[in-house]
């Protein structure tokens, strides 16, 4: 029942990621593909931006055709996360700061996506439309609209502050080190891992301390938080930088510690003598305090 879940659902969100994403081939079928800057043409022109609304329109008409029902769901968010990815990657190739904004939708819609792609892989039974995270909460939204603000805002009227591209670079991989962090512990853990914290251990639930958990207690949180953070950082957005690692690391210590009281109360001195040896990996969260 499991891997029958993850062919169909996670086919389906695959196709359909795929089927989105192809929106970067935009450029072959209008005037921008023979020039130079075709980034910008398609992006800036009547032709390009007429081009992308007819696109969205055909591919969900597709979606609607091939899947009915959850099967929709699945499929018109997974399109949804590959046309932005495919939109980032045009933008990236722009000769303006908005490259680096087309850099940001690259890292934030695969990032949802293969939350929910992985979770297929790894624990077909707890897959659900949350797995995205695209509705993670009202406070993560609210950050994202934040920083789109300050990005744009910033860009109008302190243009030279979008242009440092060092910076940018050094955001780049701050994802790409968080992304990569996230994605091996979740497949490390396999079926242990869960998006959402639990409070009774089940039949399979085993103790992890293998792979990257050997150096981090929670290495999928210490990998969310740079993300997080290096995100900003890319977008040169100086006031969410300081927001989302205030934010971030409040969010993520009271998660740990609620999860490790559920750790130590299905593990035990197991987890006690982990918990000594392994630091959390978040600077100045050391986790659950026990009394000796």
């Amino acid at each position: 029942m499991a891997g029958s879940k993850f062919v169909l659902e996670g086919r389906v969100s695959l196709i359909s990621f795929v089927l989105g994403l192809c929106v970067v081939l935009i450029p072959l079928f209008t005037e921008a593909g023979a020039h130079v800057e075709w980034a910008q043409d398609v992006l800036n022109g009547l032709n390009g931006k007429i081009a992308i609304v007819v696109y969205i329109a055909v591919v969900n008409g597709l979606l609607l055709i091939l899947y009915k029902g959850p099967l929709y769901k699945v499929a018109v968010r997974a399109g949804f996360l590959g046309f932005a990815f495919g939109c980032g990657l045009l933008m990236s190739f722009s000769q303006t700061s908005w490259k680096y904004f087309g850099w940001y939708m690259c890292s934030l819609s695969f990032f949802h996506y293969s939350e929910y792609l992985v979770t297929a892989i790894i624990n077909p039974h707890s897959l659900s439309l949350d797995s995205f995270l695209i509705n993670h909460s009202l406070e993560y939204t609210v950050a994202a609209i934040s920083s789109w603000v300050e990005f744009t805002l910033e860009r109008l009227l302190v243009p030279e502050m979008k242009q440092l591209g060092w910076l940018s670079l050094l955001g780049l991989l701050m994802v790409l080190f968080g992304e990569c962090l996230r994605k091996s512990a979740m497949l490390t853990a396999g079926s242990n891992f869960n998006h959402i914290v639990q409070n009774e251990k089940s039949q399979s639930h085993v103790l992890v301390t293998t792979g990257v958990y050997s150096c981090f207690r929670h290495p999928s949180y210490v990998g969310w938080f740079y993300w997080s953070i290096g995100t900003q950082v890319m977008l040169c957005n100086p006031v969410c930088v300081l927001g989302y690692t205030l934010a971030s690391w409040r969010f993520f210590r009271e998660r740990i510690e609620e999860e490790e009281i559920s750790l130590i109360h299905f593990f035990g001195e197991d987890y006690l003598e982990y918990k000594r040896k392994v630091p959390t990996g978040l600077p100045f969260i050391p986790g659950i305090r026990v009394e000796a």
